[in-house]
């Protein structure tokens, strides 16, 4: 599939098209190591099962590219300790311009204009949602609160927005989080509560003895099979309604 230019942004895509007229629309966000293999082949998956799929690259611009993504993901799952330790240091060099207060707001505006991209194409019909991992879970949630076009939303062991944020999310949203994975299980109550109090129709799926990035199956430290299977067929069931 080919990688495009999105219009009115500063940002290229992984495309992947279904074999037919379009179910909808979905915005697949990467990890924090950018637009690498694994991502694409989850917006291939997408687009098998009828899904027009942008994968936008928002971390190429920030020095992330997907070469220095497989590199560092490699680097940062590799079952020697003493290998990620070293590591640190690169990672945190390579993350810096991500980390910068103004980053957030322009990837913000990439996305969006993802989201118009889908939007014109022939047969999405405004059926628009948005998915992402880790780094991508937490942009899924920034996105639909920026984002009125949204129907659905679906972060995996995504950071929350900003709780005073919530309110402005529109769309349902259906987020998935593994029960190990512990600074998001110690925040999920107040989201909850947030999502109630702002009328936003939230639901969540903690896996047990899952951990953060469980989806990933490049990732032989924290793939969860079984927890990776139902959540796939959780989330394309929620689309399904959804959009």
């Amino acid at each position: 599939m080919p990688m495009i230019e999105i219009p009115d942004s500063e940002i290229h895509a992984y495309l992947a098209e279904p074999s037919g007229t379009p179910r909808g629309g979905l915005v697949v966000i990467h990890e924090i190591w950018g637009l690498v293999d694994h991502i694409k082949d989850v917006a291939d998956r997408f687009a098998a099962e009828g899904y027009l799929v942008a994968a936008p690259d928002i971390l190429s611009s920030a020095g992330v590219t997907p070469s220095v993504g497989q590199e560092l993901a490699e680097l940062m799952s590799n079952p020697d300790e003493a290998v990620r330790t070293a590591a640190q240091p690169l990672m945190r060099e390579k993350l810096t311009a991500a980390n910068e207060p103004e980053y957030g707001g322009w990837a913000v505006r990439q996305l969006r204009a993802t989201v118009s991209y889908l939007g014109s194409q022939p047969g999405v019909e405004g059926r628009l949602g948005v998915t992402g991992f880790c780094f991508g879970g937490s942009y899924s949630f920034a996105l639909a609160t920026a984002e009125p076009r949204l129907r659905a939303a679906a972060p995996f062991y995504g950071s929350p927005p900003d709780l005073a944020a919530v309110a402005s999310i529109v769309c349902p949203v259906h987020a998935f989080y593994g029960e190990l994975d512990q600074r998001l299980m110690d925040s999920l109550p107040q989201v909850t509560e947030a999502m109630k109090q702002a009328g936003v129709d939230f639901e969540s799926t903690v896996y047990p003895d899952a951990r953060h990035a469980f989806f990933n199956d490049t990732n032989s430290m924290t793939y969860n099979p079984e927890a990776a299977s139902d959540a796939w067929g959780r989330v394309l069931d929620f689309f399904a309604t959804k959009l």
